[in-house]
């Protein structure tokens, strides 16, 4: 049962250990029989049994506070105007960077789904015509769905077997690294290979998924790659900005990376920023904001550029993102006062639908978590959707008699004829033999009378289901676009029936603009984003008018839809049992104290301490801590030992690699000293502590931490409250947060997990266990 844990993927870990709900015990580990979670299944009916109850300790926290040590403020000091002018020019180069390469990455999916999907289109499309004509059209559906499982199985191989972290939209796990949480494997190269064709694989297999929620993690990727100058997983170093190998320069390049993707998907450079800062960055700096639009207008614009030569309109810029809903035209978007209590009715009716989306998708994670959990298995789901999804496409093709007539300019991409008469085609199959970013589309700018109602509530009702099944596979796909498909059929159908109600039909002209609305409500009932939303929604429709219905449509989706259930992402974070810190703290935690949330009693270190005590402390698997607090004892007086400073675990590994002990620096005068340099080339992936050998006569020696500890660590006296120490940690992104009695004596550490461990539930202020998972 052990092996299970370690080859899942993040939208379905097996985490045994807190399988039995909130009543057990801390379990060390993920040995546990097996028949204990069928009793407590059993015994309580009501309860959950999985671990959302629990945090788990394997996440560890980013370093986004600078460690001042003595190394750090020599170099700083040493530094010129000039050097720090070089710097912040080489951060704009590496913004730039980003926002090229996320830019060619958007580009190079949006071609190879065009290209394959248009083939995978064109071979059915002929197939279904001429058998339409001879009879046997069980053929072509056959043919669709061993087309649609193949591509499928070989984007889930790559994620299952290879990388399982690429699954889903990644936009949790980004969300998750933003807020200075270290997810495991999050941004390495060997990722980005898999999103990218993980998410061709699952567009082009005909999935309900979209291609716009993995640019957001690729963007990430790229940039925690080109801000480090260097690929740990090439084994290449190229020597070049070697000064932001460190978790504060590496986390805001990636807000820039998560903005130059969402602007890349949507064409919404502002969109991006606003995305990066209400997910993301944990203070509002303005340089770095100025950066991040910086990327983000690059990466449009390199995708613009790019699609350009594709489309044979060189130096054309005008298709902005992935997605380009079209253009609104002025005369069609009129809307009038007494449509917006419709609006406002109509994020209502959104907010619900997504709630009940993310319920149903909550309860498919959980039991994905408990019985899906191998890969072949996570393989084989992912084919069953695919045949599914492209036969209940194909019946529903087969049994619609909504026949609309071909236009003179013909905008359909594939039209099917089927039964239709000559010269006419099939409206649902515009809906469902289309890539989804197409069907959005036609669902916005058609003809008010292309698809009768009973096309578009059909249409809901299946996708909504399909889109609800496919998110959360073992493959990579975003829930941006099934959201807006989703939305854009009912708000059709919402228009339609308007103008049926009403005698004089003209006043509710468009379907279209309820189309809009109705995708904006969707899929803000789904993920909730507020701000950045509005703005990626006004900048990919290219037309302000909609401002303030689209903000009103999502706030309404987001206050009904938070009454029911937290938002997507939020979901799947809390499922995963990652300490998130929110904005602000739990309302009602005014009562306690630091006293009360501190851990203690704390693993101490002299500031000259033995070897073998430092290889003791960090070889303990029992307390795996990152932090050590050091202290200094008065000599010749029995007081208890004040705090001087505080050293991380990465450091005193670097320390024991390079033996800096006392007496070897007596002995040999030529040993150099150790550098920042040191530090910065072990990052990010430092050695365990297993992998350093340390001789008996090595573990006698004593080591100066002096000029390596961060000697003016943050403290707070034992009285601060709660709120007070979640700001402080909160603001300054920190990671240890010692809290000392009046006579500066170390009492107890705060760290993410304390804070985290603390959420308003259904009773007020509950408490999470913590498990070893």
């Amino acid at each position: 049962m052990a092996n299970i844990t370690k080859k899942v993927s993040w939208s379905s870990r097996a985490d045994e250990s807190g399988a039995t709900g909130e009543g057990t015990p801390l379990l060390n580990g993920s040995e546990q029989p097996r028949h204990s979670r069928q009793d407590s299944l059993r015994g309580r009916p009501k309860e959950i049994p999985h671990n959302e109850k629990l945090l788990s300790l394997k996440y560890e926290s980013l370093d986004y506070d600078n460690i001042e040590n003595q190394l750090f403020l020599e170099e700083e000091r040493r530094m010129s105007y000039m050097g720090f002018r070089c710097l912040e020019i080489s951060r704009w180069v590496v913004c730039g960077l980003i926002g090229f390469l996320t830019g060619l990455i958007a580009c190079f999916i949006d071609i190879a789904v065009e290209e394959l999907a248009g083939f995978k289109y064109q071979v059915v499309k002929e197939n279904i015509e001429k058998f339409t004509e001879v009879g046997g059209l069980s053929i072509s559906l056959i043919l669709w769905a061993v087309l649609n499982s193949a591509i499928v199985m070989l984007g889930a191989i790559i994620v299952a077997f290879f990388e399982p972290i690429a699954a889903g939209s990644g936009i949790p796990q980004i969300k998750c690294y933003l807020n200075g949480v270290k997810i495991p494997r999050v941004v390495r190269l060997k990722t980005l290979v898999v999103k990218v064709c993980g998410v061709i694989c699952s567009v082009v297999g005909g999935l309900a998924v979209g291609k716009e929620g993995p640019m957001i993690h690729s963007g990430a990727v790229v940039a925690a790659g080109v801000s480090q100058g260097r690929s740990t997983s090439l084994k290449r170093d190229f020597k070049i900005f070697e000064y932001f190998r460190r978790d504060t320069e590496k986390r805001d390049f990636v807000s820039a990376g998560a903005a130059a993707g969402v602007s890349a998907a949507f064409g919404a450079p502002v969109g991006g920023v606003l995305f990066s800062l209400e997910e993301g960055a944990s203070f509002w700096n303005q340089m770095l904001t100025w950066r991040i639009f910086f990327a983000s207008m690059i990466s449009t614009f390199t995708l613009n550029f790019f699609l350009s030569i594709y489309h044979n309109k060189t130096g054309d810029l005008s298709s902005p993102g992935l997605i380009n809903f079209g253009r609104f035209e002025s005369d069609s978007v009129a809307y009038n006062l007494y449509e917006i209590p419709l609006f406002i009715a109509m994020g209502a009716i959104g907010g619900l639908l997504g709630a009940l989306f993310n319920v149903l998708n909550y309860w498919l994670t959980i039991f994905r978590i408990r019985y899906v959990h191998r890969p072949c298995l996570q393989v084989m789901e992912a084919m069953l959707v695919a045949a599914v999804t492209a036969t209940v496409s194909f019946t529903m093709i087969y049994f619609s008699n909504d026949c609309q007539p071909l236009g003179p300019d013909n905008t359909e991409d594939y039209p099917l004829q089927l039964f239709c008469a000559d010269g006419e085609y099939n409206s649902m199959a515009t809906a469902f033999f289309n890539t989804p970013e197409r069907s959005v589309r036609s669902l916005f700018h058609n003809q008010p009378d292309t698809y009768n109602p009973l096309t578009l509530g059909l249409f809901t009702l299946t996708y909504f289901f399909l889109a609800c099944w496919t998110y959360g596979l073992a493959v990579s796909a975003g829930v941006f676009i099934p959201s807006l498909l989703i939305g854009a059929a009912w708000g059709r159908l919402f228009g339609r029936l308007l103008a049926a109600i009403t005698s004089s039909g003209s006043i509710w002209a468009d379907p279209g603009k309820y189309a809009l609305i109705g995708a904006a409500a969707q899929l803000g009932g789904i993920v909730r984003m507020t701000l950045s939303l509005t703005v990626i929604m006004v900048e990919a429709t290219g037309n302000v008018t909609y401002g303030l219905p689209i903000m009103l449509v999502l706030m309404t989706a987001k206050i009904v839809g938070d009454y029911f259930v937290e938002g997507l992402y939020d979901i799947h974070i809390k499922l995963q049992s990652v300490p998130f810190l929110h904005w602000e703290a739990p309302a009602t935690s005014h009562w306690l104290t630091a006293r009360e949330v501190m851990s203690s009693p704390v693993t101490c270190l002299n500031r000259i301490e033995k070897v073998g005590t430092i290889v003791d402390t960090l070889s303990n698997t029992s307390t795996n801590h990152n932090g050590f607090p050091v202290v200094v004892q008065v000599t010749g007086s029995d007081e208890p030992a004040k705090l001087c400073g505080l050293i991380l675990r990465s450091q005193l590994i670097v320390l024991l690699k390079h033996k800096v002990f006392v007496e070897l620096a007596r002995s040999r005068l030529t040993q150099r000293k150790l550098q920042l340099k040191d530090f910065r080339d072990a990052y990010p992936r430092f050695p365990p502590i297993q992998s350093i050998h340390v001789s008996q006569d090595e573990r006698e020696c004593m080591m100066d931490l002096t000029e390596f500890m961060n000697a003016t660590p943050y403290t707070v006296p034992q009285e601060t409250s709660l709120p007070r120490v979640f700001k402080l940690f909160r603001a300054l992104g920190l990671r240890h947060l010692v809290v000392a009695d009046d006579e500066n004596r170390v009492v107890g550490l705060v760290t993410r997990k304390d804070l985290a461990r603390y959420h308003l539930g259904k009773h007020g202020l509950e408490e999470l266990q913590l498990a070893q998972t």
